[in-house]
C-alpha cells in the first residue's frame, strides 16, 4: 500500500539515527568490555540490540508502504574516550532521539496514520528508558565519584 511520501522521509530519517546508534553503541559496548566493565558492556549492548529492533520496525514499516528503506547512510558517531565521555555521548542521543520520536508522532498523527503513530510510540517508550538510564549513569558518577562508579561497574565471578 502507498504511505504519505513525507512521512516516509520522517521514517527513513528516524531509521538512520537508528542506525547510527547500533554503531556508536557497539562500538561503546566493545571497548567498556576491554576496559573490564561488563555491566556497562552488557547494559549498552542490549540498548544496541534494542536500536536494531527499532530499526527493524521501521524498515519493515517503510517497506509496507511499498517504498525501499534507505540504510546506506548513518550520522556521525561520538565515540568517547572514557567511560563518563561514552555515557555523556549516549545520553546526547537519546535526548535527540526521544526529540525526534515525539516530532514524528505528531506528523503520524497530522496525516491520520495511527498504526504509524503506535509504532513509534512504542519506540519511543524504549528510548525514554535508555535515556532514563544514562540520566541515571550520570547521576551515579556525580555522587560516587568517576573511580568509585567504575568499581561498580566490574562483574566479580560471582555476578
Amino acid at each position: 500500500m502507498k504511505g504519505n511520501e513525507e512521512l516516509i522521509v520522517v521514517l527513513n530519517t528516524l531509521l538512520k539515527e537508528e542506525l547510527s546508534a547500533v554503531n556508536q553503541y557497539m562500538v561503546h559496548a566493545k571497548m567498556y568490555q576491554n576496559w573490564g566493565y561488563g555491566k556497562l558492556h552488557t547494559a549498552i549492548r542490549n540498548q544496541a540490540f534494542d536500536e536494531m529492533n527499532h530499526a527493524e520496525m521501521l524498515i519493515e514499516r517503510i517497506i509496507l508502504y511499498e517504498n525501499t528503506p534507505t540504510v546506506t547512510n548513518i550520522n556521525m558517531l561520538n565515540i568517547g574516550k572514557t567511560v563518563s565521555d561514552m555515557i555523556d555521548n549516549d545520553n546526547n542521543e537519546e535526548i535527540g532521539a526521544v526529540n525526534s520520536y515525539h516530532n514524528a508522532i505528531r506528523f503520524a498523527r497530522s496525516c491520520d496514520d495511527y498504526v504509524t503513530v503506535d509504532i513509534l510510540t512504542r519506540i519511543l517508550i524504549s528510548e525514554e528508558s535508555h535515556l532514563d538510564w544514562a540520566e541515571t549513569q550520570r547521576n551515579q558518577i556525580q555522587q560516587m565519584g568517576i573511580e568509585n562508579y567504575l568499581l561498580s561497574q566490574v562483574e566479580t565471578s560471582n555476578e
